[in-house]
C-alpha cells in the first residue's frame, strides 16, 4: 500500500482527501498536518504529524492543497532536511521566483504541480492550445467562474488555459494578458488574450475559453460540479507520480496528453 500524508488537511479539500484516501484499498493515510483546525483533526483519530519534518518523515509520498505560503513551507523544509518524496501540488499563486524554488526541489523528487487536479480541464487546455494554434485570427477571451469566497482572481486554471493558448502562438503571457477592461480604451489589439473573473454563490468552477471570428466564434467550457473532481483526479495523479523518477511533472503528463 501506497503511504499517502495530506498537507493543509483542515482544510475543505483536505477534509475530501482524507476521506477519498481512507477509502482506497490501495491507500493508507499516513500522516497529516495542518496549521488550524488540529483539534478536529485529533478528534478524528487521525495521525497528526506535529511539525513538517514528522510530517516527512511518516509518509511516502504527499499531496498538498495548503495555502502557497504553506507550500513554500513545506518545499523549505523538505529541502532543509534533505527529506525527498514525490508530491503532488495543488497550490496556486507562485510568483516566478517562488515557482523555481518548486523546479528545483524536482531535481530531487518527483514532483506533480497542476493549478487544478481535473482531469476534464487539463484536455481542455490541450485542446484549447491546438484551437488557438489553428485559428490563428481568433480573439481569445476566457472568462471564469467561482464562488464569492474564492480570493485569488483570476484564477489559477484561467492563467494556465490562456498561457497554454499564448504558447501555441508563440506570445509572451504576461505582455498580452488583460484581465480587465474599463472607459474608452481603444480597439482591441490582435494578440490581446482577455482572461476575465466572474465570483458569486457557490459555484465550485466554470471556465469558458472562446475563440472569436468575423461571422462564427468557437466556445469551449469546463463545469465543475463538486470539489470531488479535484481530489479523484490528485488521488490518480498522485498513484501515477510514485514510480516515476525525479522532475517536474504535469497533470496533462499523467493522463499520456505530452506523449
Amino acid at each position: 500500500m501506497l503511504q499517502v500524508g495530506i498537507f493543509g488537511a483542515s482544510g475543505r479539500m483536505g477534509s475530501l482527501l482524507i476521506q477519498e484516501v481512507s477509502k482506497d484499498e490501495n491507500l493508507q493515510l499516513s500522516s497529516v498536518y495542518a496549521r488550524d483546525n488540529i483539534q478536529e483533526l485529533y478528534a478524528q483519530n487521525l495521525p497528526v504529524a506535529k511539525t513538517i519534518k514528522d510530517f516527512l518523515d511518516s509518509c511516502a509520498c504527499i499531496i498538498d492543497f495548503s495555502s502557497k505560503e504553506g507550500s513554500l513551507e513545506l518545499m523549505q523544509t523538505a529541502k532543509n532536511h534533505h527529506i525527498y518524496k514525490p508530491m503532488v501540488i495543488g497550490t496556486t499563486g507562485f510568483s516566478q521566483e517562488e515557482f523555481d524554488m518548486l523546479q528545483a526541489l524536482s531535481t530531487h523528487c518527483p514532483i506533480l504541480y497542476a493549478s487544478n487536479m481535473s482531469m476534464g480541464v487539463a484536455i481542455l487546455a490541450k485542446i484549447s492550445a491546438i484551437v488557438a494554434q489553428t485559428l490563428k485570427d481568433s480573439d481569445i477571451e476566457i472568462v471564469e467562474y467561482h464562488h464569492r469566497h474564492k480570493k485569488d482572481a483570476p484564477s489559477g486554471t484561467a492563467l494556465t488555459l490562456a498561457q497554454a493558448c499564448a504558447e501555441a502562438r508563440g506570445l509572451d503571457l504576461q505582455k498580452v494578458r488583460v484581465s480587465g477592461r474599463d472607459g474608452i480604451i481603444g480597439a482591441r489589439s490582435k494578440d490581446e488574450i482577455g482572461v476575465m473573473s466572474i465570483r458569486g454563490g457557490d459555484v465550485v468552477g466554470k471556465h469558458n475559453v472562446g475563440f472569436y471570428l468575423d461571422g462564427e466564434y468557437l466556445e469551449l467550457t469546463h463545469n465543475a460540479t463538486s470539489r470531488l473532481t479535484f481530489v479523484k483526479g490528485a488521488i490518480c495523479a498522485l498513484k501515477w507520480l510514485a514510480a516515476k523518477p525525479n522532475g517536474l511533472y504535469t497533470i496533462q503528463d499523467s493522463l499520456g496528453l505530452n506523449a
